[in-house]
């Protein structure tokens, strides 16, 4: 029976991705241009951290999918922060932000690392302060928000208007869902019937192909790490969600490595293993875990061409407010 079903795959690919427990990732639909190229110029903005050397991008970059492949990333006076940082390529399609889902929306996650000690470590009053001080960004928002007084949630919805452009659309496998049967090789496609087979979707579904649930990471098998992150517990205060984390999104996977909310594996064959014991108590042969990493690579879409704004320059007679250490 599993020998007919890969036949099918390989004789009509793409025959309908209804019938599929992933769906392919659409272009994103800009409707303000205007609110996008301010969130774009303050995702790139260091002037909102303490020491005007982070950015967004810094832990986000958007050179290399959407992550800085780090462990951990650098803040404040290389202060380590205490969890892998997620890409925020195709963030919007998650149904919470953070490994541990404390924020609703990406708006509400905005705001998170300006204020984070161990991130940009400054205070959303006193980012405001410094945009404020900065005519090109006084000109920006009075177009967009109509008003000249903005505040820290005109920064951090311009930011999320920004970040909702980050989709990967037309990825190998996108292409083979919609009906292009060259998109993918033989392995991949083999790789996709495992990875349905093996159980993989019960988690790793819908657009994202994960970003829609939480987990417990070492469901069937503990998983031993030293990081001290508690996942969802830590948010709600429950012990028995300690250790559930949201669930990745596997878009992009190949790129995004270190692996696991706590960076301790770079490679993608050996995260595939090791995700294939713990979570399903299944042991993949080698070339069961090959195929399956080939497949995971045709998730890898197109990714945001972007033209890195000018941003507004400092006014010499304008002190920066002032910050206390």
């Amino acid at each position: 029976m599993r020998k007919y079903c890969l036949l099918v795959a390989l004789i009509l690919p793409g025959a309908g991705w209804a019938n599929e427990p992933i769906q392919p990732v659409e272009p994103a639909k800009v409707t303000n241009p205007e609110k996008v190229e301010l969130g774009k110029m303050l995702f790139f903005e260091p002037r909102l951290s303490k020491s005007g050397a982070i950015s967004c991008n810094s832990c986000h970059n958007l050179a290399t999918g959407g992550v800085d492949n780090q462990v951990s990333s650098l803040g404040h006076k290389w202060k380590v922060g205490p969890i892998n940082s997620p890409t925020v390529l195709n963030s919007s399609l998650n149904f919470v932000q953070f490994w541990d889902g404390r924020a609703k929306d990406l708006k509400e996650q905005a705001a998170g690392p300006i204020a984070n000690p161990l991130e940009m470590a400054f205070t959303h009053n006193l980012a405001v302060e410094t945009l404020h001080t900065l005519p090109g960004y006084r000109t920006r928002f009075s177009a967009v928000y109509g008003k000249d007084n903005f505040g820290i949630d005109e920064v951090t919805d311009a930011i999320a208007a920004f970040e909702e452009t980050l989709v990967t659309p037309n990825a190998p496998f996108d292409r083979w869902l919609k009906g292009d049967s060259k998109a993918l090789t033989a392995q991949q496609l083999k790789g996709y019937e495992l990875f349905k087979a093996k159980g993989c979707t019960a988690c790793h579904n819908g657009v994202a192909i994960g970003g829609n649930s939480y987990q417990k990471m070492g469901l069937v098998k503990s998983y031993k790490t030293d990081n001290p992150a508690k996942g969802r517990g830590a948010v709600t205060g429950e012990k028995q969600f300690i250790g559930w984390f949201k669930v990745p999104t596997l878009r992009n996977i190949e790129l995004t490595y270190p692996y696991f909310h706590d960076g301790a594996v770079w490679d993608l064959k050996e995260a595939v293993q090791i995700m294939a014991d713990i979570q399903l108590g299944q042991r993949l042969t080698d070339q069961e875990a090959e195929d399956m990493t080939a497949y995971l690579k045709s998730l890898t879409g197109e990714q945001p061409q972007i033209v890195l704004p000018q941003l507004p320059p400092s006014q010499p007679d304008t002190p920066k407010p002032e910050v206390k250490s």
